[in-house]
């Protein structure tokens, strides 16, 4: 069943919440990666694995029936990726985050490479209605020589409708180890009115935020300069890299612009990181 703003749900604090759970799990077998983990509860499902680029790289689509998210509701995924397999999950759409109703919406993400894998996380962007408060959790362990691409564009207010997130708390935390180190962790509070949406520390006054991570070997320095010469045409772009940690991030007022940009950034950065050209998903072009 789809909800929709218009819905009665929308407005008591005391609707039933969606309590939603996806584990996957990924293998190598003989050069293959198989999906052989595919449990749930709730609404949150996985289509069929995916191979368009050929046997060595499994593509799973990750579906959430609702439609979106209102406050109360729970969203959990958590993927294994086994040694030497390669996966890539992403989403069909943007996900909708809906007012509060007076209550919290969290999604913890758990992700786990093993030794030699690879795992691209590339949702669609995450879009905050007014007056949404979320909790985003991330978490992302990998193995000896394991490699993570993962990106996340999140767009403050329905701007293309003309609403502004003018209240709201927007909570997140990322955390990346590898090899039991901690290579990446930050944290953070975006409140609607605050100086964190309007400092130049902050948000800087921008209504979209893109930010792409990649873990692994150490790119050479020809990789890290094309990659910061991505036509950013409006809004603020950089590329940072730390040891075995890039970054890429984008501040503006558009997401086509934000999800160009990070297209273009994974385009380039995949092939040196993973030694794998950029197959786009099917599903980012309907």
């Amino acid at each position: 069943m789809k909800r929709v703003a218009s819905d009665p749900i929308f407005q008591t604090p005391s609707h039933a919440r969606w309590q939603a759970r996806l584990a996957l799990g990924f293998e190598s077998d003989h050069g293959t990666t198989r999906l052989v983990e595919r449990s749930h509860s709730g609404p949150l499902r996985i289509q069929k694995p995916l191979y368009p680029e050929g046997k060595d790289v499994c593509h799973a689509i990750i579906v959430h029936p609702p439609g979106g998210v209102v406050g109360g509701d729970e969203l959990a995924v958590s993927a294994r990726v086994g040694g030497g397999a390669s996966a890539l999950i992403t989403t069909p759409g943007a996900a909708k985050w809906y007012k509060a109703n007076g209550q919290v919406s969290r999604q913890e993400i758990r992700l786990q490479a093993d030794a030699s894998a690879t795992l691209e996380w590339l949702p669609q962007e995450s879009i905050f209605f007014d007056a949404a408060h979320v909790r985003l959790d991330n978490t992302i362990e990998l193995g000896v020589d394991a490699s993570y691409i993962g990106c996340e564009i999140l767009c403050f207010g329905r701007t293309a409708s003309g609403e502004s997130f003018n209240s709201g708390v927007i909570e997140q935390r990322t955390s990346i180890r590898r090899d039991g180190k901690l290579v990446w962790f930050e944290q953070g509070s975006l409140a609607a009115g605050t100086t964190a949406m309007t400092s130049p520390l902050g948000l800087a006054g921008n209504t979209v935020c893109a930010t792409l991570i990649a873990v692994g070997k150490p790119l050479h320095a020809s990789v890290v300069n094309a990659l910061r010469e991505v036509d950013a045409a409006s809004g603020a772009y950089g590329v940072t890299q730390m040891k075995s940690v890039l970054v890429a991030r984008y501040l503006g007022h558009s997401s086509e612009t934000a999800r160009r940009l990070m297209m273009q950034a994974w385009q380039q950065l995949r092939p040196a990181l993973t030694g794998r050209n950029a197959v786009v998903p099917r599903i980012w072009n309907t």
